[in-house]
Parts: C-alpha cells; sequence; structure tokens
C-alpha cells in the first residue's frame, strides 16, 4: 500500500510551449494537456481528443521543464496549464499546481468547464485546487444551450455554473469566447452572453478569439469530416461588433 501512495502523479500531455504570450498575463510556460470530452466543429487540436495518447510525464518532470524558464516570466509571468481540457486530469493537476505554488509560481488554467460539477468526488477535489490557482481563463463558447450543443456537442449549463461559482468565491477569471461564423456571432446571443458576463463578480478580462482554420488539416489526418467546411474567418467588421456589444474594452486589467 505504502509503495502506491508513494507512486508518481503522471498526466498525458499533448505539447508544451516555452514561451506563451496569450495564455495568460506575461511570458508563460504553457502546458498542453491530453484529453477532452467536448467534440467542438472548430476544434484547432482534434488530435488532442484521445485520454489515452500524448506523452506520459511526472508533476515533478513536468516543473522541472517550466522552470528552467523561470528566468523569462518577470512579476506576471508563470505557468499555465490548458488542453486539451485540464480539469479531466485533476489529480495531476492538485498535485502539479501544489508543487509549483510551493516554488512561488503564478498558476493560471485554461478550461473549458466541461467537467465541472458539484458533486462528488469532483468538487471537493476541484475546491482544494483553488488553493493553488490564481487565475481561470475560462472558455464560453456560446451562450444559447442549443446552438452551443450544435456547435460542441455538450450543453454549456455546467459551464456557467462554474462561472458562477467563481464569482461567488472571488476567484479572478478571465473570459474567452472563440467567434464561429453561423454559429457563435449572432448579435442576440453576443448580447445575452454580455449580459450574463456582466452579472459576474470576478471577471478581469473578456477576450474575443476570432475562428480560424489552421487546424483543418489535422481533422484530414486523423480521417475526420470538417463540419465547418467552407466557413471562413469572421471579418474584422464581425470581430470589432463582437468586441463592442461584449465591452472588452470595459475590462482594463492586464489589458495593456
Amino acid at each position: 500500500m505504502s509503495e502506491q501512495l508513494n507512486q508518481p502523479v503522471t498526466a498525458r500531455v499533448y505539447s508544451q510551449e516555452s514561451f506563451g504570450s496569450v495564455d495568460g498575463p506575461g511570458v508563460r510556460f504553457v502546458i498542453f494537456l491530453q484529453g477532452c470530452a467536448m467534440r467542438c466543429k472548430f476544434c484547432h487540436n482534434a488530435d488532442s481528443w484521445d485520454m489515452q495518447k500524448g506523452e506520459a510525464l511526472t508533476s515533478d518532470e513536468l516543473l522541472k521543464r517550466a522552470l528552467r524558464f523561470r528566468s523569462y516570466w518577470a512579476d506576471k509571468g508563470g505557468i499555465t496549464i490548458s488542453g486539451g481540457e485540464p480539469l479531466l486530469q485533476m489529480d495531476f493537476l492538485l498535485d502539479f499546481c501544489k508543487k509549483a505554488k510551493a516554488q512561488g509560481v503564478n498558476i493560471t488554467i485554461d478550461t473549458s468547464g466541461n467537467p465541472f460539477s458539484r458533486k462528488e468526488p469532483f468538487f471537493s477535489k476541484f475546491q482544494e485546487l483553488l488553493n493553488y490557482v490564481d487565475l481561470f481563463l475560462l472558455d464560453v463558447k456560446e451562450i444559447n444551450d442549443e446552438t452551443h450543443r450544435d456547435l460542441t456537442g455538450c450543453s454549456n449549463e455546467n459551464i456557467l455554473d462554474m462561472a458562477r461559482y467563481l464569482s461567488e468565491i472571488g476567484k479572478p477569471v478571465w473570459i474567452r469566447h472563440v467567434l464561429v461564423p453561423e454559429y457563435s456571432d449572432k448579435d442576440e446571443d453576443l448580447k445575452k452572453l454580455d449580459e450574463f458576463i456582466r452579472s459576474l463578480k470576478n471577471v478581469e478580462r473578456v477576450e474575443v478569439l476570432p475562428y480560424h482554420t489552421l487546424g483543418v488539416f489535422k481533422w484530414k489526418e486523423l480521417g475526420l469530416d470538417y463540419p465547418l467546411e467552407g466557413i471562413d474567418p469572421p471579418s474584422k467588421e464581425r470581430i470589432a461588433n463582437a468586441n463592442e456589444l461584449l465591452h472588452t474594452a470595459d475590462y482594463t486589467k492586464y489589458l495593456e
């Protein structure tokens, strides 16, 4: 039994980025974990869905890799854990984030919120994780649940519940919204999303992420039909419209 308890905690890792500049404040070491239960039609990393793929690494191995770049992080930087969906590997997150925080590292988690639940055993583990996380990047793909199901294959109910819970406890959040023409760029829904975001008390930044087609080749390599074939990235005008309707300029923290 003692040998089992002393086994190192491992993660399935999709990739790593040494000098990330768009996944949280400052310069960051970004860890992309393997596995995701959502099937977003616009996903540019469809090869990250399978939980069984990726490189198996222990939390100690990953932390050692990350800390090599600490001199570049300055005051605002640190480590961001993304995916895939990082919350699917909760035991690893707890072990890694606890060790990283003991080293004084700023920790950000980039999540779709899809695994969130107030049921056990997830909720207790999530509450413990909050002790070590400084910031969440929460992707709200679409506010309309029916459209969300069409776009991602999943409901958004627990995702919005996660946003509400993080607001209740005052944990800092950046809200991200992928702008997909014909799906998540409708003015009516953008206004509803803005209303929802404004009901939260912990949002430091709102980001509009324009849909792109850079990951289409991965779908083809996997033998999958790309579901948004023929849909082009949003125009500059539609991007500006989304930023206006979501009042992104009102959220000034880390805007520089």
